[in-house]
């Protein structure tokens, strides 16, 4: 769902860039409360103290899967967004970072996504389902069983309705500043349509990584803080709440370890591989901009020239081979950026947790 330049007139797409913009600088400072910054909860400070990490490593999993379109309709097809999924593993407002970086680097580096559409594009793809998802999956977790299995559940059911959300906003979207005369009416069905199916393979993969988390450390999923009943004891003849069990600090870092270049590998195979024999046909997007003459104003992409353009490396002719180097590469820098990012937010949360000297 990459909006290219020339969908969206320039007023439009300027008011999108200033709430995108408004919306990094509040996660920014969410995100700094989700990795244990200004928490009055020391459980919700280990919480983020152990997730912070994994920050970096779902957006390079994000940018690796949404290579892989997958066939959804006749000469259509889908990729996953990823906001639920990036919500439920580390929280909301980190998410919504996750989401954004992977955009901001398909949009530089492979033109995927039209720069002047960025704000577009984060208000639609980060904003929209991250916050759509997060709220669905929250009000699903406290009336479901306190189990891992409602996790996976709740993560399933967000992401699926997450994508047609934003295929909603996007409409509004265009009925507010598309450059071309269509029926918002017809847009809208369109839209929405495909995107319900595209939903179901969003809901499927963010059901599979949310299970596959918990399976191994289910204290690192964001969404699952809180779930677990707590084990009950009778002590003189009263129920009081068992000490928790905490795993041993080397054995917690090594399973956090092995998880993390587990899901590294994991996104390499997937980009660098697996990506080769992803579904040609056009997403959901841009089919009904095809079928529906939206897309008369496209322009050119500004880093139409850049050598990871298409995912593709420029100069390598064996197709296999050009689309698994970019692969590679972008799940690399996507990393490299992610884990920056988050290290910033978290090197700035210490600092802000630090007591002020005295002077004396």
């Amino acid at each position: 769902m990459h909006v290219p330049d020339g969908f969206i007139n320039a007023p439009v797409s300027a008011a999108t860039g200033v709430v995108a913009a408004g919306a990094i600088a509040v996660s920014l400072r969410g995100a700094r409360r989700e990795q244990g910054g200004t928490s009055r909860s020391s459980e919700a400070e280990s919480g983020g103290e152990r997730t912070a990490p994994l920050a970096g490593l779902v957006a390079a999993f994000i940018f690796a899967v949404q290579m892989l379109n997958f066939p959804v309709a006749a000469g259509t097809s889908g990729h996953l967004l990823g906001g639920a999924l990036a919500a439920i593993l580390v929280g909301p407002f980190t998410g919504v970072l996750c989401v954004s970086v992977v955009l901001l680097m398909q949009g530089i580096l492979f033109a995927d996504g039209g720069l002047t559409a960025l704000g577009v594009n984060i208000t639609d793809m980060a904003i929209v389902t991250t916050v759509v998802g997060y709220a669905v999956f929250r009000g699903l977790v406290k009336l479901l069983p306190r189990r891992r299995r409602s996790v996976t559940v709740a993560s399933f059911v967000a992401a699926l309705l997450s994508v047609p959300a934003a295929a909603v906003a996007f409409t509004l979207i265009y009925a507010v500043g598309g450059t071309t005369d269509v029926s918002i009416g017809k847009v809208a069905t369109a839209m929405i349509g495909v995107h319900v199916l595209i939903g179901i393979g969003e809901a499927a993969i963010t059901g599979l990584t949310v299970g596959a988390v918990i399976a191994v450390r289910p204290d690192l999923v964001h969404g699952a803080r809180g779930l677990e009943q707590k084990l009950k004891l009778r002590v003189n003849g009263e129920l009081v709440d068992a000490p928790a069990s905490r795993p041993a600090p080397v054995a917690a870092r090594a399973s956090r370890r092995t998880l993390w270049v587990t899901g590294l590998v994991t996104s390499l195979v997937l980009a660098g591989f697996v990506s080769f024999y992803a579904n040609a046909n056009p997403d959901g997007l841009m089919k009904v901009a095809q079928d529906q003459g939206i897309d008369k104003k496209t322009q050119k992409h500004a880093s139409a020239s850049s050598p990871l353009a298409g995912y593709g490396v420029k100069d390598i002719t064996d197709g296999r081979v050009s689309k698994g180097a970019a692969g590679l590469i972008g799940v690399g820098v996507t990393v490299v950026a992610g884990s920056t990012v988050f290290w910033a937010v978290r090197r700035r949360r210490t600092t802000d947790a630090s007591p002020v000297g005295t002077g004396v």
